[in-house]
């Protein structure tokens, strides 16, 4: 026979399980989903009865809190639109190949982008140029800071397309407002007459208020005749080479060298 005592405590289960299901579909309507998560889990292993109330929203909300940096920073990396994952802590320093391991670690401090400096990335094909620039990017993301990758002469090319629709002005609004932009594969093409105009609107409305990561196979030295036209070359360059940071790299393409070491236990 079932005692008064026995029916309030199951009577109180009840409610206390429909309140806690109440509490949990509200922080989902909220999109509250980091709350959501650690309530649940705590409902479900009965950490909750060893925290003090303040204890325990103190973890709800940093809960919410890591949920939401995560989410902001996925889609920073979305909106960067890198060609491929990397990272500062995978890159190989056991080749050589001009890579200095503590001026990498004073760049993934990103101090050169709260001092709107703009970084040149060089040196012969498959010295992992791109890669660098590409982790120090994701860097940047989980920094908080909003980042561009592009292909330079596909930006070009894009940018030629939306002059032609009308859309070019907010193009470069966009590119302008980035506060990293990272041009690959610097000087592979030519660039035609409204291609260095374009190179000069974005630099000029990037110059000393966001950075740039320029990466190239071509020597600084030789960036003059790439861009080509006296005056456009000369403006260009006197706004992003004086006080840029240079890494120069050179030896032989890690991917040839991959590749050999790969044959050799086939």
């Amino acid at each position: 026979m079932e005692t008064s005592g026995a029916r309030n405590i199951t009577s109180n289960n009840k409610k206390q399980l429909e309140m806690n299901n109440e509490t949990l579909e509200k922080m989902k309507q909220l999109r509250l989903f980091g709350m959501y998560d650690a309530f649940r889990t705590n409902l479900e292993s009965s950490v909750k009865e060893s925290l003090t109330t303040d204890q325990f929203i103190s973890v709800l909300v940093a809960s919410e809190w890591d949920d939401r940096r995560n989410r902001s920073v996925e889609r920073t990396i979305r909106a960067a639109a890198f060609r491929y994952k990397a990272s500062l802590e995978h890159i190989d320093y056991s080749i050589e190949r001009g890579l200095d391991r503590n001026q990498v670690h004073r760049l993934a401090a990103l101090d050169f982008i709260k001092e709107h400096k703009d970084l040149f990335i060089t040196g012969s094909t498959g010295t992992g140029k791109s890669y660098l620039a590409t982790a120090l990017g994701y860097q940047a993301c989980q920094n908080g800071y909003k980042v561009l990758y592009v292909n330079t002469a596909k930006l070009m090319g894009q940018l030629k397309l939306a002059k032609a629709k009308g859309t070019i002005l907010a193009e470069l609004k966009k590119i302008e407002r980035v506060d990293l932009l990272i041009l690959d594969d610097f000087g592979l093409q030519p660039f035609d007459p409204q291609s260095r105009v374009t190179l000069l609107d974005i630099i000029e409305d990037r110059h000393q208020k966001r950075s740039t990561i320029v990466t190239s196979q071509i020597p600084v030295k030789e960036w003059y005749d790439i861009i080509g036209e006296k005056t456009i070359a000369d403006a260009v360059l006197d706004r992003i080479v004086h006080h840029s940071i240079r890494v120069e790299l050179f030896g032989e393409s890690m991917r040839r060298r991959n590749s050999k070491i790969e044959n050799v236990f086939l």
